[in-house]
């Protein structure tokens, strides 16, 4: 059993407790818990003002909004995607009956390459389904003229990715249509939760109408549609959490920074950095391990940290296209994924956001220190 003192990723964020209890006491008064309620409402007009987009719907979680996306699009066929992605991006295509087609990753970047993008399309491609990986956008410029080129459609999974921005606009604002997730691990967070961001009027309604059994009024189903409602107390959490967004921020900032500064000049290692990105939520430390440099792999250390209760995590293993759904059925084309092999044999992710303090930080640092430069007398 873990120790509940253990240092984890994904330690949750937390809203301003005396505004969600405030919203969840006037829930318990209205008696309205669910189906479109005022707090679900004020979240949507938070998130549309915060992100600039017309529509942003809340949905119980983002593997729905993704199905959701899918859907409402009228996909067919094949949908490119990366295979450095958490799986819930293959399954809501797989689960729409249609089949994700991975490709490689850039080997700095993390995020899907264009090129490789194209020579994967085929005449059964329907859309490109980009993934924001660690908030940094993964091109949408040149996705889009890609798309645009091969009349196919564009869309993005932007779970890692509220609150960061792309050339003078925040994602959320690309492509048909973006998908959020706020999970508890999350930046921001809904307990459970996502939305689905888009300026297309008739896409919005579309989707409305999908996340609520296709009811368009009482008893009067006009779509096929699935329960993909938020609750109100989901929305409270949200709305609790805007209150402490800038906190929030400030604190990803300072322990990513923090960890950069006492790592990043060890051997082998290397930060995936936020330098060139315009903004960003830094809710991610993500660095490599590389054997040849740390003298050790990525599983070793990271068994050396748990045995001191330091919970860092693997992400994303194994890539998608390993995964028995995927392996079994389609085996991976000739030629590979070596970028997203090598990367997801080197990722690893370090404990940060408002549950871990400065001491948590330093104390993690000194063991990756330690593990990696035994001989070394001290660690400043």
């Amino acid at each position: 059993m873990m120790d509940p003192e253990s240092l984890l990723v994904g330690r949750p964020n937390l809203g301003n407790r005396q505004v969600f209890d405030r919203l969840v006491e006037g829930m318990f008064e209205r008696r309205w818990l669910t189906n479109n309620g005022p707090l679900c409402k004020a979240l949507e007009q938070k998130l549309c003002e915060y992100l600039g987009v017309r529509h942003c719907i809340p949905v119980c979680n983002a593997t729905i909004g993704l199905q959701v996306a899918c859907h409402a699009l009228g996909l067919t066929g094949e949908v490119i995607v990366p295979a450095f992605t958490f799986v819930a991006t293959p399954h809501s295509v797989t689960w729409e009956g249609l089949k994700p087609v991975f490709v490689d990753i850039d080997p700095v970047t993390h995020l899907m390459r264009p090129d490789k993008v194209e020579a994967a399309i085929t005449p059964r491609t329907s859309a490109i389904l980009g993934v924001h990986a660690w908030g940094r956008a993964c091109i949408p410029e040149r996705l889009q003229e890609i798309a645009d080129r091969h009349g196919l459609q564009l869309y993005f999974d932007a779970a890692h990715a509220f609150g960061c921005k792309h050339a003078g606009r925040m994602i959320g604002n690309f492509g048909r249509c973006e998908v959020f997730s706020f999970h508890a691990t999350k930046f921001f967070n809904t307990f459970e939760g996502g939305a689905v961001a888009t300026n297309d009027d008739e896409l919005a309604a579309k989707i409305r109408l999908m996340i609520n059994f296709g009811f368009a009024g009482l008893d009067h189903v006009v779509h096929l549609g699935t329960n993909g409602k938020m609750s109100e107390i989901h929305a409270a959490m949200g709305l609790s959490c805007f209150e402490v967004l800038d906190e929030i921020l400030e604190v990803n900032r300072f322990h990513y920074e923090n960890y950069r500064s006492q790592l990043a000049s060890l051997p082998g290692v290397r930060f995936c950095d936020y330098d060139d990105v315009e903004q960003s939520n830094y809710q991610y430390v993500a660095i490599e391990i590389d054997p040849a440099g740390a003298k050790v792999t990525r599983n070793e250390l990271m068994q050396k940290l748990h045995d001191q209760n330091i919970m860092v995590r693997r992400y994303f293993y194994p890539g998608c296209h390993k995964m028995k759904p995927y392996a079994t059925n389609d085996p991976t084309p000739e030629g590979g994924l070596p970028e997203t092999d090598r990367l997801c044999d080197r990722v690893m992710l370090l404990p940060t956001g408002t549950g871990v303090s400065e001491e948590d930080v330093t104390k993690v640092c000194q063991a990756i220190a330690t593990a990696l430069c035994p001989k070394a007398l001290s660690f400043k």
